[in-house]
């Protein structure tokens, strides 16, 4: 089987020394996979068990149109969800286009001028900074506020970053916690940034502070790139409202578009108010026929997810052994599927970039460059040959083209596929002459 495997990736342009060298690293990775595997097993039964519950059938796929009154398919989709997170209600939606929009509807619908929103844990991601107006975005600017921003409407933003060792400053964040504070937003992973992606038991203690200091306070978390990868969501440690893009992790690689809002139930009615006209709320939406593929990407969801951890363990201990350092590192728990790597130059950012293109089954021969796209700092390359576009839970890696030069990778809708992505990419910076495989 070996010669047969060694025959087609090098058909595949990998050359015979680093398939041994990349096979000699998953040779050592079986009980991580296995240990996968398990929480794999249990999130498929919790989510069966939530679909079973909640008595999903066939007329669930029917298609509604127009204002979408009384989509029943949508509404026990909604139920589900919020059986599988432990929630009081949910709202999930193809209206919701991404994770940044799904985070613009809860925050819009539950904020009011004169009220703050906190980040405890530094930075948000990128795109997220225009939400709230803080971003760089200057040519969209009116009177010095971004223009649709949280900041125009009179909603004021504090931050306290993390230790240097990752932890929380609590200190910092009992000081900054005011009478104004009215939501406190948590990114559970790491956006462009090397710091820890935080467990849900990290996010629960930071929850049950906050929540000590001002008991009336929402808490929210950024939970893209988190589901599925531990037994429990945010929402059964406290979080007063989740949030995530159905073309991340829960979508199972088969959701074509959507997001999804889980939480206490009168702060996702108010998000769906400001998703659709106050007074309307969930009640309209239709789902235009893609009911089923919202449905049996859920279902898929837990092993698709198992699939990019085992990608992410493995390219961390991959590039581990190179000497490029990792975050995680090769046998840190995990949180999220994201794993960043730091090249340490522009043309290690980029050989890596070109790997994964190429290890993809669609535009596999389109060479990613450099270029500045919307709502980002500095020009950004990204690699993603996807069925849906912008799936980050397929095989993809991006990075912002500046120091320390760190590349995120994530995805992968079966371990084989980003192995192979992986091996492309070590293939990509070996011909460069970044990296020498013997």
């Amino acid at each position: 089987m070996d010669n047969q495997l060694l025959k087609i990736y090098k058909e595949l342009k990998i050359s015979a020394s680093v398939f041994a060298y990349c096979n000699s690293i998953e040779d050592r990775l079986a009980s991580r996979f296995y240990e996968i595997d398990k929480v794999a097993e249990y999130n498929q039964l919790k989510v069966l068990r939530a679909m079973q519950e909640n008595q999903v059938s066939d007329i669930h796929f029917a298609a509604t149109t127009g204002y979408g009154y009384n989509d029943l398919g949508r509404d026990t989709l909604e139920k589900v969800y919020a059986s599988v997170f432990h929630a009081e209600s949910a709202l999930v939606r193809p209206q919701l286009i991404s994770g940044t929009h799904a985070l613009s509807t809860a925050l819009s619908g539950n904020l009011r001028p004169g009220d703050e929103i906190l980040s405890p844990v530094g930075k948000p991601y990128d795109t997220l900074e225009g939400v709230i107006g803080i971003g760089e975005q200057k040519s969209e600017e009116k009177d010095g506020k971004l223009t649709g921003s949280l900041a125009e409407f009179g909603v004021t933003y504090a931050q306290v970053d993390l230790l240097e060792d990752g932890g929380f400053d609590y200190a910092g964040i009992e000081k900054a916690v005011n009478s104004r504070t009215r939501l406190v937003t948590i990114q559970r992973s790491k956006g462009y940034d090397t710091r820890p992606t935080l467990s849900v038991e990290r996010i629960g203690e930071l929850i049950a502070f906050v929540k000590k200091i001002k008991p009336d306070v929402i808490c929210m978390v950024d939970n893209c790139y988190g589901e599925f990868v531990e037994t429990i969501e945010p929402t059964e440690v406290g979080a007063d409202l989740c949030v995530g893009s159905l073309i991340k992790n829960p979508g199972g690689g088969l959701a074509p578009i959507g997001g999804y809002i889980v939480g206490k139930e009168v702060y996702v009615d108010n998000a769906a108010f400001r998703l659709t006209a106050p007074g309307l709320g969930k009640e309209v939406g239709a789902t235009l026929g893609i009911n089923s593929l919202l449905y049996q990407g859920l279902f898929l969801a837990p092993v698709v997810v198992s699939s990019a951890l085992k990608g992410a363990i493995f390219a961390a201990n991959i590039y581990e052994k190179l000497g490029f350092p990792v975050v995680p590192n090769g046998t840190e728990s995990r949180h999220d599927i994201i794993q960043a790597v730091t090249l340490g130059s522009a043309d290690g950012v980029i050989a890596f970039c070109r790997g994964i293109q190429a290890a993809a089954p669609v535009d596999s021969y389109v060479i990613p460059e450099p270029w500045a796209m919307p709502g980002y700092h500095s020009d950004v390359i990204m690699a993603a040959g996807a069925f849906v576009q912008g799936a980050s839970i397929e095989l993809s890696a991006d990075a912002p083209v500046e120091p320390p030069y760190a590349v995120y990778f994530q995805g992968g809708l079966t371990w084989y596929h980003a192995k192979f992505g992986i091996m492309m990419s070590v293939q990509k910076l070996h011909e460069a002459g970044i990296i020498t495989i013997a």
